[in-house]
């Protein structure tokens, strides 16, 4: 999920990059990139991530 939240992330900051536009309080592109980071780091972490036992995964199903 946090995978998804940083390139959505990236996106915004993407397209304030190219337009060279600023939001109010200094918020830039280069922010965006900075928090993607972030959230792709806790991604990479293991955090945000369901853990195994919480839902079915396709390969917990039985073959028949």
């Amino acid at each position: 999920m946090l995978a998804i939240v940083a390139a959505i992330i990236f996106g915004l900051g993407f397209l304030l990059d190219l337009l060279n536009t600023r939001i109010a309080g200094g918020i830039t592109g280069t922010t965006f990139m900075l928090l993607g980071l972030t959230l792709l780091a806790l991604h990479q972490a293991g955090i945000g991530t369901a853990s195994v036992g919480s839902y079915k995964s396709w390969r917990g199903r039985s073959r028949r």
